[in-house]
């Protein structure tokens, strides 16, 4: 990696060029920072956290006040009436699904207004596998999503689609796997004013995963009333070992509660197995590391558009989440970009990925993910479909100067490989 510094290499100069253009939007990013971190300690003050809450608790987990207080911050932190923040959450799949099931009864219609969903809730609501295993569409649960239109937003089919058996409304803030930028919190706003102006009693639940802490809004400042995420992306700071959340409605959250124990049981078990500390400090720390995380993509993206790649967003535009987007437009330079990412890791780096059959994908995925925490995407890590038109995802980085690093060896791969 020391070489990636040194004059000598063909890419420096470009980068040191690069950091001067981009300084306004660093600067930007900053003062989001700088809110977020002010926002979260006032939750921690308002909640009085203290040492003791540090301590684990084993077996049933009763009247852990460690626990109690994490859900205390949380709910605080995003302007919620509660909170649901558990280790036991093992992804922000698992997150989602308990929403889901916790909301929806037999009858029910869940309407994403999105566009599809990200492709790990295909199985959970019954559009591809094995039937029988449980999915949204073995209990009757009716699902229909509504296509993005060129300029955003389908309004119209919105306005058709929605019925009185429309229990939830789905909005997923990341782009996911595909080529569009991620909504503002704003947008989301305007979504779910007009959503509950035609059925004032559905459910709007958000799909927040990449969005913690990239703007000083949050869903839930805008009218959400469920949202969800996972504490190995933005909220866990990169501390937290495992996780999930679920922010918004106190009805809503027992629901969900129930649905991740058992039905008298909810919020009230659940052993946290000496993750209290982790899981808090890792929020402490989650605005500054989900900035570091923006200014990389934010580089990132300055540097392929300077090489005349395609990237979304640009490197000027509002940053809602902390996913960079890059076409690559084959398969082999969407795969050597993921195995230059992990090449620059700090764990794993001597390992080279693969695209392989991942459980809850309908394409082949390659991921890189040399992190420290076991698929954690706030740490710097690449990801895409083997698919047209070969796009790569760009997530995380708990320092800059690690993105930076990340994209020079990138930058160096696709020269090696004559693919730049």
């Amino acid at each position: 990696m020391i070489e990636y510094l040194s004059n000598n290499n063909e890419f420096f100069q470009l980068a040191v060029e690069v950091k001067q253009q981009i300084n306004s939007a660093v600067k930007q990013i900053e003062s989001v920072v700088l809110f977020n971190q002010a926002k979260v300690l006032a939750a921690f003050q308002e909640a009085q956290v203290s040492d003791f809450h540090f301590a684990s608790s084993t077996g049933y987990g009763y009247n852990d006040r460690g626990r109690e207080i994490i859900e205390e911050v949380y709910a605080k932190t995003f302007h919620s009436e509660s909170a649901l923040v558990r280790p036991h959450i093992t992804s922000g799949t698992h997150a989602l699904a308990l929403a889901l099931y916790g909301v929806l009864r037999p009858g029910d219609q869940l309407l994403y207004i999105t566009g599809a969903p990200y492709d790990t809730l295909e199985e959970v609501i019954g559009l591809r596998g094995k039937e029988g295993d449980g999915s949204l569409r073995d209990f009757g649960i009716d699902f229909d999503s509504i296509p993005l239109t060129e300029s955003g937003i389908d309004w119209n089919s919105i306005r058709q689609k929605i019925t009185s058996r429309t229990k939830m409304i789905g909005i997923q803030r990341s782009s996911g796997y595909s080529w569009r930028p991620s909504f503002s919190v704003d947008e989301i706003g305007e979504m779910i004013r007009f959503v509950k102006d035609l059925n004032k009693d559905v459910v709007v639940m958000v799909d927040n995963c990449y969005g913690e802490f990239a703007e000083t809004k949050e869903p839930t400042d805008v009218g959400a009333d469920l949202v969800v995420g996972s504490l190995i992306k933005n909220p866990g700071g990169g501390l937290a070992h495992s996780g999930g959340y679920l922010v918004g409605k106190k009805d809503l959250i027992h629901r969900a509660a129930c649905r991740l124990t058992a039905p008298g049981i909810g919020r009230e078990q659940g052993a946290m197995l000496g993750m209290n500390r982790n899981i808090l400090q890792g929020l402490f720390l989650a605005p500054h590391i989900v900035g570091e995380a923006l200014k990389g993509a934010v580089f990132a993206s300055a540097m392929f558009e300077r090489l005349g790649m395609e990237t979304s967003p640009r490197w000027n535009a509002e940053r809602t989440d902390i996913i960079q987007a890059v076409r690559f437009g084959s398969a082999e330079g969407l795969i050597a970009f993921c195995q230059a990412i992990q090449g620059a890791a700090p764990v794993d780096s001597h390992v080279k990925p693969e695209p392989w059959d991942m459980p809850g994908y309908e394409d082949p995925v390659i991921m890189a993910a040399g992190s420290f925490i076991q698929g954690s995407s706030i740490e710097l890590s690449a990801d895409g479909p083997i698919r047209e038109p070969y796009i790569g995802y760009l997530q995380g980085g708990l320092t800059y100067e690690h993105v930076q690093l990340g994209v020079l060896s990138v930058l160096k791969q696709l020269r090696t490989e004559k693919l730049l």
